[in-house]
């Protein structure tokens, strides 16, 4: 079974003009395996969000290779990236970006149609999502009609609709206090393992970190 993702030398600078020159990433090396969840840790500013927007084709290395469920991306156009972003990446972010005139149900609809798939089955797919988080009862209710932690597990149910390779995740439960959190967290986890996908996760919360089966830390541009 191939990686759900594998980086293979990646570097990323930025360029603030002569002289300067911020590199982020110096040859980052990573794979995640199918059905594994790993923990990304870093100090403020230290590149995860860069490298996992490269991770995640939103941005391109200066060097080096992204493979998304053994398909190098390394040069593909923006249709193919798009394609590969929206059939085998899911994302979650610290604000779940939920549309706000849509229901629970329409929000994880969406994507589905957007891929191609009918209504009925689209449906289908949301109901059972937001069922196995325990919203089943939140099936008609728009973002402001619930919590934080509610609109966040509907953020999650969102990125799995397309039933993606990867699920990447940027401090998903960072806005949230810390008994929802764990419980956020818990339903991201046993979603995760029941899909049998990849994900990498960054946090800040280092008891959550723990929780996951491998912990991985950026430092000064490298991973230790």
């Amino acid at each position: 079974m191939s990686d759900a993702l594998r980086l293979e030398g990646i570097a990323k600078s930025y360029h603030l003009g002569k002289p300067n020159e911020i590199t982020v990433l110096s040859g980052v090396d990573l794979a995640v395996a199918s059905g594994e969840v790993c923990a990304l840790v870093a100090p403020s500013g230290a590149g995860k969000s860069t490298l996992l927007h490269i991770a995640g084709l939103l941005d391109a290395p200066d060097a080096g290779r992204v493979l998304i469920a053994g398909e190098d991306m390394t040069g593909k156009g923006d249709r193919a990236r798009t394609r590969a972003r929206r059939k085998r990446i899911g994302f979650v972010y610290q604000f779940h970006h939920l549309l706000p005139e849509f229901t629970a149900t329409e929000n994880i609809l969406l994507p589905q149609l957007a891929d191609g798939v009918g209504q009925g089955a689209a449906r289908d797919r949301a109901v059972d999502l937001l069922g196995r988080v325990g919203l089943s009862h939140r099936l008609d209710h728009r973002p402001a009609e619930m919590s934080g932690g509610e609109q966040q597990r509907v953020a999650f149910c969102r990125a799995l609709a397309n039933a993606p390779d990867l699920l990447l995740a940027d401090e998903p439960t960072g806005n949230l206090d810390p008994g929802t959190s764990d419980t956020v967290f818990d339903a991201l986890m046993a979603l995760v393992r029941e899909t049998g996908m990849g994900a990498l996760i960054a946090t800040h919360n280092l008891d959550l970190a723990s929780r996951m089966d491998r912990v991985l830390r950026l430092e000064a541009g490298r991973l230790a």
